[in-house]
């Protein structure tokens, strides 16, 4: 049976700095609304795909919390069968919480928010608002306007004429993309506000002259009135110069100094890692995908450096443990290290020389994704039986057809399904099944988007007892390979849903305006007396 927790209980040892990991396994949308300082948020259906990451060492206190606490032992459950031992759900989940008038917070990621607010107030980070930054645009001013977030993110949508910019890039690569444009005024911007901050503090603390972020990023662009460019390609790096390199060297071993990262040699690492058999160590490659997947130290796990400090709290879950970045050199590794010191994480080391001194010191390098593979993933695949997109299309056809689930969260499943097909998120299944497929008899098809959490579903639904379950074999995207019917919005749907957290232009204006106000809000406590941000 799996043990619980106290409210009560749960508040002294979170008091008390006590080494665990609170995870919120309800959705996205749900944690944004309302959840307790300190819980990263883990959706019951991501369990699998990002535990072994999240928290690497199995022995380590975990308390898991969602609403009224159904769900929470469900994911427990899984824990425990993946094998962490110490494991305990908060009784009565954070709806007794808020009862007993313990605190909660709204918001996603908010302790880097709530640090990029700080770092605006106390170092004064230069801004300049959306209308401005037009103007200067259509007067033909010098800029360079730099985006900070994921490439991905970047394509989707940007300031007209920026380009891609990743914050934990910009200390290795600003010497470069300034050198022929010197007089340029650099303008960094983000979706809102904390990676623009953050990337224009760094740029500050460089001593870059003419440095500006840009006010509530491409959010505020929109509320300005002012339109977006979507689908810009402009991701190219430049190859660090050896002057560009030597500046980023110089500035990383300032702020490592100043900051108290710590440093690891090769030999040193490896006494490190030898350690996580009995504790927490978390080893984080912050380059580029590209130059990860090439070739890594084996053990790291891949996560940009500017994500890494935007999403500390899905990156480090666990308190007091021990954080290990690493780069080709010394970099990216150390800046990013020099956050999570400011940000308040006590163990916190860089690599030196990174993959460079590995190699060089003979030492192999692993290449690829290196995704943990968790063997109750491979024991649901291995159990459920598979059909094809043109069998289902048959099945769907034919006098008897299936009932078709379809798992992916409401607005993958509101932007194409399979025609007819029911949304029911792989958080809810066990507790919401007989809702649509009360017999377990019926003949039931499982889809997502890639027919990975497709047949972790159906593994459950065959573990309730369901005689007839079987998975799509890729997915939508091989039922959209193929040409085939899809079905968009938000058919068959009887609940509103609640798990998604829209972002940038997927926000409703007037919950833009609220999302940004609270965002500077959260900087006025850091303002000196009397005072509040007006940034």
């Amino acid at each position: 049976m799996v043990r619980e927790i106290t409210a009560t209980a749960l508040a002294q040892m979170l008091e008390s700095h006590s080494t665990l990991a609170l995870l919120d396994v309800r959705e996205h949308g749900e944690y944004n609304l309302a959840h307790i300082a300190g819980a990263s948020s883990v959706p019951r259906r991501q369990l699998e795909a990002r535990i072994g990451r999240l928290v690497p060492f199995r022995d380590v206190d975990v308390v898991v919390c969602d609403d009224t606490g159904r769900r929470a032992t469900l994911a427990a459950r899984t824990l425990e069968r993946l094998g962490y031992a110490r494991v305990a759900v908060l009784q009565g989940g954070v709806n007794r919480w808020a009862s007993q008038d313990l605190p909660t917070e709204w918001g996603m990621n908010v302790p880097s928010k709530d640090f990029g607010e700080k770092v605006e107030v106390q170092h004064h980070v230069p801004t300049i608002d959306a209308d401005e930054l037009a103007r200067r645009q259509q007067r033909g001013d010098e800029l360079l306007i730099v985006d900070t977030r994921t490439p991905e993110e970047y394509r989707r949508f940007c300031i007209p004429g920026g380009r891609s910019a990743p914050g934990g890039e910009l200390a290795l690569r600003i010497h470069d993309l300034v050198r022929e444009r010197p007089n340029a005024t650099v303008v960094v911007n983000c979706a809102g506000r904390t990676r623009s901050i953050i990337g224009a503090r760094v740029l500050q603390r460089m001593q870059l002259p003419n440095v500006v972020s840009l006010r509530n990023g491409t959010s505020g662009w929109l509320l300005a009135g002012l339109e977006l460019e979507r689908g810009a390609d402009r991701v190219a790096l430049p190859v660090p110069s050896k002057e560009g390199r030597a500046a980023g060297e110089a500035f990383a071993a300032r702020v490592a100094a100043e900051d108290g990262v710590r440093t690891l040699t090769v030999d040193e690492l490896q006494k490190v890692m030898a350690r996580a058999s009995g504790e927490t160590i978390y080893l984080i490659d912050v380059r580029t995908r590209e130059e990860f997947v090439a070739g890594h130290i084996p053990g790291f796990w891949w996560m940009p450096g500017g994500q890494a400090v935007q999403r500390a709290d899905d990156t480090v879950a666990v308190r007091n443990a021990t954080v290990v970045f690493c780069c080709d050199g010394t970099v990216r590794s150390s800046v990013t290290a020099s956050w999570y010191r400011q940000m308040g994480f006590a163990n916190v080391y860089a690599v030196t020389g990174g993959t460079t001194a590995w190699a060089a010191a003979g030492r192999p390098l692993a290449s690829g994704d290196d995704e943990p593979a968790e063997p109750l993933v491979a024991e649901a695949g291995a159990r459920v039986r598979e059909i094809s997109a043109a069998e289902l299309a048959a099945r769907l056809a034919s006098p008897r057809p299936p009932v078709v689930i379809d798992v992916e969260p409401s607005d993958r499943f509101a932007a194409g399904h399979v025609p007819g097909a029911r949304w029911l998120s792989r958080s809810w299944l066990e507790l919401r099944v007989a809702e649509i497929a009360p017999d377990t008899k019926t003949p039931i098809v499982v889809t997502d988007d890639d027919g990975h959490d497709a047949k972790l579903a159906a593994a459950t639904l065959l573990e309730m007892g369901h005689a007839d379950v079987v998975a799509l074999t890729g997915g939508m995207a091989a039922w959209r390979k193929e040409a085939r019917p899809v079905e968009q919005g938000l058919s068959g749907v009887m609940r509103p849903p609640d798990d998604v957290v829209p972002a940038g232009p997927d926000r409703g204006y007037a919950d833009m305006i609220n999302y940004l106000r609270w965002e500077e809000k959260l900087g006025h406590k850091y303002a000196p007396s009397g005072e509040t941000s007006t940034a």
